[in-house]
């Protein structure tokens, strides 16, 4: 049977504050690459204060040891990411202690930054601690992060009940150390691009 070997890459950061290694912005995207959206509370009212809406998105922002497929053309090729518990500490801390709570912008890019976006809930699932997933992302492992953000930027927050962003991406720079490889049969390997090119048309 064919096999095609991907190598699996654990990202890591640096946690000295002075070190560009860290997430540095979270973006509010389309097709997020942990292939979860976040839920949008689009309609419902804060009980004392009437006609307003809440206007929050919660969800996963990075999953524990969840394998992310990348292609690096003219680089390394083809190959999966990934984050563990311990990583994902360093980089919800660091990022918190940056004060990086309203750097936000759309489809990772630049040019539509946005300090309208501000995350004022967030956690990682501990079950030793009695912290859990959200409801609808049960199976998320222990590390996972999760926040709540809540969007002040009128043209952001029609984007979100348009459905034009479903979820949040991470974005910064990482350390890279080859972790193992990853063996996927040849029916694997054209599932995992279905999947791929599904995401891309949606």
């Amino acid at each position: 049977m064919f096999m095609a070997d991907f190598p699996v890459y654990k990202c890591v950061i640096d946690d000295t504050l002075e070190s560009e290694l860290q997430v540095e912005f979270v973006s509010l995207v389309d097709k997020p690459a942990i292939e979860k959206n976040f839920l949008a509370f689009a309609t419902e009212k804060l009980r004392f204060i009437i006609n307003t809406e809440k206007q929050i998105v919660s969800g996963p922002a990075m999953i524990a040891d969840m394998l992310i497929y990348r292609n690096d053309v003219g680089g390394i090729g083809e190959y999966y990411a990934t984050f563990d518990k311990e990583a994902i500490l360093s980089i919800v801390q660091k990022f918190f202690k940056k004060g990086y709570v309203r750097n936000f912008n759309l489809q990772h890019d630049p040019k539509l930054a946005t300090a309208g976006v501000t995350i004022y809930e967030s956690f990682l699932v501990d079950r030793s601690r009695g912290i859990m997933p959200m409801k609808g992302f049960e199976d998320a492992p222990d590390g996972s992060w999760f926040l709540t953000a809540k969007v002040d930027d009128a043209a952001v927050w029609e984007k979100v009940k348009a459905g034009e962003v479903k979820g949040f991406s991470v974005e910064g720079l990482f350390k890279q150390t080859p972790a193992g490889v990853l063996k996927l049969s040849a029916l694997q390997a054209m599932q995992q691009i279905k999947t791929i090119l599904e995401n891309i048309v949606d």
